[in-house]
């Protein structure tokens, strides 16, 4: 079983999805982190060094790698993965698991406001434009988020509450 969480960054894809790969008894992978090891820079060293475009060829070349692997994992992957190239496809032609992690605007600025400074796509927006940044952003990659096989809104949710609502959806 191959079930991959997608979601705009800061939805908490990495948290839940390693809980729930423990509850689930498979191995967590996360593409970031797949990336920076093949890569061996950072995500931000990356998009500094390379380019988004760089950066982008390389995220699909890795997400079909991990995803012709031949074992059962949970995959979380990058807020923008599913919105560039084919990668959606590839996502859902993978599996029938994909779930979208679905958050509130207001929860995702305060989150990711904090964490900004680690995060390359957000890092230079200026704090009185941020939760408009973040709006638009969302809006944009909703129309690619929305193709997910199944939807998971975690609002006023423990991580526990959205884990067992995913199990209840997979195929």
């Amino acid at each position: 079983m191959k079930i991959i969480l997608i979601g705009y960054m800061g939805s908490g894809k990495t948290t839940i999805g390693k809980r729930l790969s423990n509850y689930l008894e498979v191995k967590f992978l996360d593409l970031d982190d797949y990336i920076e090891e093949a890569e061996e820079m950072s995500i931000r060293e990356i998009f500094k060094n390379r380019g988004e475009v760089y950066f982008r060829k390389k995220e699909t070349e890795y997400l079909r790698e991990v995803l012709d692997q031949n074992e059962d994992f949970v995959l979380s992957v990058g807020g923008g993965t599913p919105c560039f190239g084919i990668n959606m496809q590839l996502i859902n032609d993978a599996t029938p698991n994909s779930v979208y992690i679905k958050s509130d605007l207001n929860v995702l600025s305060d989150r990711l406001m904090k964490e900004k400074e680690k995060r390359p796509l957000i890092a230079d927006i200026a704090p009185e434009e941020f939760q408009e940044f973040i709006a638009k952003h969302l809006f944009e990659r909703s129309f690619f988020y929305n193709q997910a096989h199944h939807t998971i809104s975690n609002q006023n949710k423990t991580v526990e509450e959205v884990v067992i609502e995913i199990q209840k959806v997979l195929v």
